[in-house]
């Protein structure tokens, strides 16, 4: 049988997504084990349930959830043992029917400590919480600050400290905080559970306390056990700091649960939900779409339809601006806007030939409108990433490419409804920005595992860096072969590769995790859900970029 190749280039585009799943699937298996077998061994001979173990029985069975920040802290800190998922693992899930972000310190990585992405990856989920208005629960196991890492998670803004501000800020808010100490709970971080609205303390493994037996003992002389200072018996009979004494983790644990049954339901944000369609595209098509070589073209309308209900939309300004696609769609019965790079090489309306993933004039004109139209309608918007960037050259810049840019960047930036991030696969420069990246706060920003996220390409930031490196060089006398010059270009693309990596933006929380293709519509659908909780506090408006 003969087969043509454009099956052949499917299938080779098929093998390489499906190898890029199992390296991920690979080094998640790595990480949900922690500080490691052996410790996850300690933790049980404690009579303690792992972070991971706690969760899993906190959830309500087979209801939706979603990990944030897996990835965090991946390939760091190798001089201090590595930091697993950041050493706190977040997920988004359900409690009692109730939608709630769950915060729980890994105890097997470094005894919890909070290492600098570690405060990073708890900010992040207090942000989910306050912008969704869902509640939040802390498991929490911790030893404290990381020590030897002191410098860069104490003092700033974005550090440990932020934590307990944001414990204030929501409390303010009203936002539901329930806190469980279910191990070590020692100095600044004995204020988190203290600061929430309801606090449980486990009997024989739980303590609280601004100072350690060896501390006091060495500040003040006194000598006195860990249990007698701050355990269970001390702070929910004498003290009165915790609410609830428990027996056990699972005892802990199914408390929690009761208190989230007895929550009222919040006023909804009212975006319009029907009956679920799957699409008539296999969602796995996508596999076969999306190609090996970056830097080929495809149709984004193809993998559109495989993401939405019954693979159908209704396309805005079809024949006008087409280097982005527009589209009124349903997402797991969620009314949605996707606003998606065109990576076919496509004609505008004069006839002249526009690159794939490149933003014109005339999509970002059509993009700030389509934006601006969800935002009058209510409708959460959705960014499908694969960008490499504004057109540049000559007759853009008189064509003001850089005013209609501001344009779409001031309509996405101000928009109400929230907004979703998915990167397919490039992710450069001003196009990053202009199409929802982190800076933008979407509601979640993902990543599949073809996606790269740099200011561009490393084969052409190679480029540049080498014309620098050897005018350097020249300018010292140096003659540079062309071996030399291979060489120096290769050792430069090696290290901005390894920089676009989605693993590299997905360890600094640039992303909130790396997922296979076909989850796409279930994160989206979670995340809108999410967002439901919260109507906007703010009306769109643009300010004085007109549009």
């Amino acid at each position: 049988m003969n087969i043509s190749k454009k099956e052949l280039e499917l299938n080779k585009n098929m093998d390489d997504m499906r190898l890029k799943i199992s390296q991920l699937n690979r080094e998640l298996d790595i990480i949900y084990d922690g500080g490691g077998k052996e410790r996850i061994k300690k933790t049980h001979a404690k009579g303690k349930l792992t972070a991971r173990e706690r969760i899993n029985l906190l959830l309500d069975d087979k209801a939706e959830y979603f990990e944030i920040g897996a990835m965090a802290g991946y390939g760091m800190y190798k001089d201090h043992g590595g930091c697993p998922a950041g050493g706190v693992i977040t997920v988004i899930g359900y409690v009692s029917g109730k939608q709630c972000i769950i915060v729980a310190n890994d105890s097997t990585v470094k005894a919890g400590a909070w290492f600098p992405i570690t405060g990073k990856k708890n900010l992040r989920a207090q942000e989910i919480a306050m912008e969704n208005n869902i509640p939040i629960i802390y498991l929490v196991d911790s030893a404290g600050v990381y020590l030897p890492m002191q410098d860069e998670i104490f003092a700033d803004k974005e550090h440990f400290g932020r934590i307990f501000r944001n414990n204030a800020i929501m409390s303010s808010m009203g936002i539901v905080q329930i806190s469980a100490v279910m191990g070590s709970c020692v100095a600044g971080g004995a204020y988190l559970p203290i600061m929430s609205d309801e606090s449980l303390i486990v009997n024989k493994t739980g303590t609280i306390f601004l100072a350690g037996s060896y501390l006091v003992k060495a500040a003040i002389g006194e000598s006195i056990d860990n249990e007698t200072l701050g355990g269970s018996k001390t702070h929910t009979h004498i003290s009165g700091v915790c609410d609830y004494e428990t027996n056990n983790d699972e005892d802990c644990l199914n408390t929690i649960r009761d208190l989230m049954d007895k929550i009222s339901d919040s006023e909804k944000a009212g975006f319009n939900r029907k009956k679920s369609i799957k699409p008539i595209k296999d969602p796995k098509d996508i596999y076969k779409i999306m190609p090996s070589d970056r830097s080929k073209p495809y149709n984004v309308k193809d993998i559109i339809k495989c993401i939405v209900d019954d693979s159908k939309f209704t396309e805005y300004k079809s024949n006008y601006g087409k280097s982005i696609v527009c589209v009124y769609a349903r997402i797991d019965g969620w009314s949605v806007g996707i606003v998606a790079n065109q990576r076919e090489i496509v004609k505008n309306a004069k006839g002249e030939m526009q690159f794939g993933g490149v933003i014109y004039s005339d999509s970002a004109d059509k993009a700030s409108r389509f934006i601006m139209n969800c935002n009058q309608k209510n409708i959460p918007l959705v960014f499908l990433q694969d960008v490499t960037g504004f057109m540049v050259g000559s007759k853009s810049e008189h064509g003001g490419i850089i005013k209609d840019g501001a344009k779409m960047v001031n309509a996405m930036a101000n928009s109400v409804v929230p907004k979703f991030t998915i990167i397919l696969g490039n992710s450069y420069g001003a196009g990053n920005y202009a199409m929802c990246g982190k800076a933008y706060d979407p509601r979640l920003i993902i990543g599949w595992p073809t996606s790269e996220i740099a200011v561009m390409s490393g084969n052409a930031a190679a480029k540049v860096l080498l014309q620098i490196e050897i005018a350097s060089l020249k300018s010292r006398g140096e003659k540079i072969t062309s071996k030399h010059e291979k060489e120096l270009f290769d050792s430069i693309k090696t290290k901005y590769d390894q920089q676009t990596s989605p693993y590299y933006a997905a360890s600094r929380l640039w992303v909130d995790s790396i997922i296979d293709p076909i989850d796409t519509r279930k994160v989206i659908s979670i995340g809108i859900n999410m967002a439901n909780h919260k109507k906007s506090e703010k009306k769109f408006n643009v300010g004085i970029i007109q549009v």
